[in-house]
């Protein structure tokens, strides 16, 4: 049956077989990997099914380049709970309480601060909502436009290093990881001086989002905060220092960053062994189902290779003769409705097989095409009815916030979104400055 369609059709019934496994509920990961294994076995045969199903799986998690993974969110882990996040939030208030809407400017800045040293999009925003939701509520604040403020400062995480969106661009496409993770400084910055230039605009607009700004702090009181930060330097510098100097590779500069941040904790006395079991805990349990996911994904890559979908795909567009610019356009629009329904990781591993050739087959950088991927998955996180960041903020709210708040909350920042999008498809320098510049 399947040899009898053609290559395209066949991956358009195996992109619907798995969305419709997950609007009933399948785990995405798992639906992914089903629809492979019964398109493996149709195209194949069933020898050459039960050999990916095998052997992928072990391969995949056995590769020792996918060890930044766990690296990069244990040391998250471990920084949170040595209080970190509160450092940079009480900081960031400090010097910024004195302007109307202060809270969100000091909530998008110490977001942007903490993505030095996680790369997950969920726990930031999952973080800032416990630390920073309810002193908004109470001093007046608007209530959805506070959610929207989270949940979008959350996304920062995915641009600036340690991501785990860049990780995983450059372990399934063969880009250097370390050129991607240093990529996205310039963009991280310029989406957080986007939000925080935005906002402010908003509020001076708009003055019943925010209170009156409260009185100006003193000098020693910032003065004590800042000389708190000096982990949050530390870690960053080992971090994103060692990767742009070429001291270390991404995967040694997790390991270095999760034993500074440990050391860092166990010295500030800050860690129990129960709140060490946690941290361990908890980064196992995010990376295993960070890895279900990849590995249901790498097996769909098998089956659309097998079935000569993405063949197929790249001659159509090489036939359609679209212009590089076009196609870019049109590839965003797909992005933004598929982030619509579907886990931000999953669209990227699931899309890259099919978008990565035709990107670098039309003139395109990889490397530069990894921000605009980064960028179209953050406004993923970010839309409605299922962005990822929005239910993390609303669980982490515990009931402060319901979701008709956020949905009218976020619109605002994902018009900044927008607008930073189209700097960065613009002007490709803003992503590959840097990279250029590192010591190999």
């Amino acid at each position: 049956m399947a040899r009898m369609l053609d290559p395209l059709t066949i991956g358009f019934i195996a992109i619907a077989a798995m969305l419709a496994l997950s609007i009933i509920g399948v785990p995405v990961g798992i639906a992914m990997a089903g629809v492979a294994v019964v398109g493996l076995w149709t195209t194949g045969g069933p020898a050459f099914a039960l050999n990916t199903l095998m052997n992928l799986p072990f391969a995949m998690a056995s590769d020792y380049s996918f060890v930044v993974i766990p690296m990069f969110i244990l040391m998250g882990a471990i920084a949170s709970a040595s209080g970190i996040t509160q450092e940079l939030f009480s900081f960031s208030n400090l010097i910024l309480r004195s302007t109307r809407g202060g809270l969100y400017q000091a909530t998008i800045l110490a977001s942007a601060g903490f993505a030095a040293i996680s790369g997950s999009t969920l726990v930031n925003a999952a973080l800032f909502t416990r630390i920073a939701l309810s002193e908004m509520l109470r001093l007046g604040y608007d209530r959805a436009f506070s959610a929207g403020c989270i949940a979008a400062a959350g996304t920062i995480a995915a641009l600036i290093p340690p991501s785990i969106s860049f990780v995983i661009y450059g372990l399934l496409t063969g880009e250097s990881v370390a050129e991607l993770l240093i990529a996205g400084v310039v963009p991280g910055i310029l989406t957080a001086a986007a939000y925080m230039i935005g906002s402010a605009f908003l509020v001076r607009a708009k003055p019943s989002l925010a209170p009156p700004p409260q009185p100006r702090a003193s000098f020693g009181e910032i003065g004590r905060s800042a000389i708190a930060l000096w982990a949050t330097f530390l870690l960053a510098g080992l971090v994103i220092g060692g990767i742009y100097l070429g001291f270390t590779t991404p995967s040694g500069a997790g390991a270095l960053g999760a034993i500074g941040a440990l050391v860092i904790a166990v010295a500030r006395r800050r860690l129990s062994t129960a709140d060490l079991a946690d941290c361990l805990r908890s980064a196992a349990g995010v990376t295993a189902a960070l890895f279900i996911v990849i590995i249901g994904g790498l097996m769909f890559t098998r089956f659309f290779l097998v079935a000569g979908t993405v063949t197929s795909a790249t001659d159509l567009l090489q036939a359609l003769e679209l212009s590089p610019i076009v196609f870019m356009l049109i590839l965003i629009a797909v992005f933004i409705v598929l982030g619509m329904f579907m886990d931000p990781l999953a669209m990227q591993v699931m899309t890259l097989p099919f978008v990565y050739p035709m990107v670098t087959a039309l003139g395109y950088d990889g490397v530069w095409f990894g921000v605009i991927m980064v960028k179209m998955v953050e406004l993923a996180v970010l839309s409605p009815p299922v962005g990822m960041n929005l239910f993390a903020v609303i669980g982490a709210a515990e009931g402060k916030v319901r979701l008709p708040d956020i949905y009218r909350g976020i619109l605002p920042f994902i018009a900044m979104e927008a607008v930073v999008l189209a700097l960065l498809l613009s002007f490709p320098e803003l992503s590959l400055w840097l990279p250029r510049q590192m010591f190999n």
